[in-house]
C-alpha cells in the first residue's frame, strides 16, 4: 500500500510517500515501524489509540479506527495538525 507520510514525519523516512503492507491499519502501522523505527509512537499513543491531532485517510476517507479492514491497493494518507503560538 502507498502512504504518504507528512513533513513532520519525513525525518523518519526521508520520503514524501512509502510502502507498507497490513491487512489493517494497524498492521500498516507496524510494518511502518519495522522499516521506521520510532515512528508509531508518533502517531499511537500509550493506550495504542490514533493521538489527537493525527489524522488518516483510506482513500480518502478518514478512520480513526486502527483495526480498520484494507483490501490492498488502498492510499493512506496521514497528516499531522501543527499547533503553536
Amino acid at each position: 500500500m502507498k502512504v504518504l507520510i507528512p513533513g513532520a514525519l519525513r525525518s523518519y523516512t526521508e520520503r514524501s510517500d512509502t510502502d507498507a503492507a497490513g491487512a489493517t491499519l494497524s498492521a500498516v502501522l507496524a510494518d511502518l515501524e519495522r522499516q521506521y523505527p520510532g515512528i508509531r509512537f508518533r502517531m499511537i499513543d500509550e493506550q495504542d489509540q490514533l493521538r489527537p491531532h493525527m489524522r488518516i485517510f483510506v482513500n480518502r476517507r478518514e478512520t480513526r479506527q486502527l483495526d480498520t479492514t484494507l483490501a490492498g491497493g488502498e492510499e493512506i494518507h496521514i497528516f499531522q495538525a501543527l499547533s503553536g503560538g
